[in-house]
């Protein structure tokens, strides 16, 4: 390990890169405490709090690293940027035109990146707006619950002030863009998915610091382990895949000879990543949204005790069953068996044992419908392991599950594969045995 820390610096090139990565990511953590002009901090100080007892405004916070709650330049995180590349890659389906795009290769690829620099502009605006005027007029507890004090950030709600600070968050959010971008042109690994990666992994020490404050010794050192536990089980699962074996038949163009090779197909255990449980989060907060227009005493109650309470079991259940539905229904948007089996053919290919056409997609839609299922429920169990915690030992935040961990172990596995290969380039071991 220590020799391949020393081979990522020998290499001018790589250190280059590594180095302009870190100074990327320290230009993101700073701007994550400059707090947004004209912004009253004591209130800021009652929204960080809040956010500690978890809930929606906790989810958010996760992806701004804390930005949210300090409400500053980089407030809306990376998130409108995923919003609108989930959008454009669902619209690939159903649009013919994004669809034509998608086959173009590289250039269509500059168009459909363009599309969503703009797409993520106009989203973030919106975004920008409606927080400015969620907490600017101490609307929080319409959106966020009952639970929820209404937190006034801007004393002085004036349409230069209103202007100023949705100007300033949306800049923000395109500044971020921009330097994802550059991470991944000039830097290693992919910009975006290291920026979310910082976002999660630096609220990491103050929570374990919390539960240990919280639980003592005895129940700090069992989450570690835990979080261990956890740790090794994600990479096995992420690192899985099963290999559709692919033989090429042997064609001859001219005088010479094509093909005859083997290769396969990998299919991940875990293909939809962390989308389905985002997807889940957004679509279980929706009945709060509900609650507040039809003003219902009863359902305020069920949404608020029972649907948004994470140790409720109608919660855990429907948080589950949502994770697992949204990771067939992405899974099924970005491999298409239909697709995959003509490319395929195309090439002259077939499935060892498989009949090209048809068979060849049945076969790639059943295997991949019993792979998805174990992920699935794996990512589900993930996601509903810090409210079981939380019940058992009696403690306010397990740092070390759900959305965090998946993210992290994710990004931090793709970002060793390209050091490594980077590595191997140049005759030197990497850090992946």
């Amino acid at each position: 390990m220590l020799s391949s820390l020393r081979n990522m610096f020998k290499v001018p090139d790589l250190r280059n890169k590594i180095l302009f990565t870190l100074f990327m990511i320290v230009v993101y953590r700073f701007g994550a405490h400059i707090p947004v002009p004209g912004v009253d901090l004591t209130a800021v100080k009652t929204l960080r709090d809040q956010a500690k007892a978890g809930g929606v405004l906790g989810f958010l916070n996760l992806f701004s690293g804390g930005a949210l709650t300090q409400f500053a330049v980089f407030a809306l995180g990376i998130m409108p940027y995923i919003t609108s590349s989930i959008i454009m890659q669902i619209l690939g389906v159903v649009i013919p035109k994004l669809e034509e795009w998608q086959n173009q290769g590289a250039v269509g690829q500059r168009k459909i990146t363009q599309w969503t620099r703009y797409l993520t502009i106009a989203i973030a605006l919106l975004q920008a707006t409606a927080l400015t005027f969620l907490f600017g007029k101490g609307g929080g507890r319409s959106f966020f619950g009952r639970n929820v004090p209404n937190i006034v950030l801007i004393p002085h709600f004036t349409l230069p002030r209103v202007l100023l600070v949705v100007l300033t968050l949306t800049a923000g959010t395109a500044l971020l863009m921009w330097m994802g971008e550059l991470i991944t042109q000039r830097g290693i690994g992919n910009g975006m998915s290291l920026l979310i990666f910082s976002s999660v992994v630096s609220t990491l020490p103050f929570q374990f610091g919390a539960v240990r404050a919280e639980g003592g010794n005895i129940v700090f050192g069992i989450l570690v382990m835990l979080s261990i536990a956890i740790l090794v089980g994600i990479v096995f699962v992420e690192q899985g895949q099963r290999r559709i074996p692919v033989q090429f038949a042997k064609r001859v163009v001219g005088r010479r000879m094509y093909g005859g090779q083997s290769t396969y197909i990998p299919l991940k255990v875990n293909q939809a990543g962390v989308i389905p449980i985002i997807f889940a989060s957004s679509i279980l907060y929706l009945p709060a949204l509900l609650s507040n227009v039809v003003q219902t005493q009863w359902l305020d109650n069920f949404v608020n005790d029972y649907v948004l309470n994470a140790t409720s079991p109608v919660h855990l259940v429907l948080y589950g069953l949502l994770i697992i539905g949204f990771a067939y229904f992405y899974t099924a948007i970005t491999f298409d068996p239909a697709k995959q089996a003509d490319t395929i053919r195309k090439q002259g290919g077939f499935i060892p044992g498989i009949r090209p056409g048809p068979q060849t997609e049945r076969y790639l839609a059943r295997i991949l419908n019993r792979i998805t299922l174990p992920g699935a429920l794996f990512i589900a169990f993930i996601a509903i392991l810090p409210s079981i915690v939380l019940s058992i030992a009696h403690v306010s935040v397990f740092p070390f599950g759900g959305t965090t961990v998946l993210i992290a172990v994710g990004v931090a596995l793709e970002t060793m594969k390209q050091i490594d290969s980077q590595l191997m380039m140049r005759n030197y071991e990497g850090f992946l045995k």
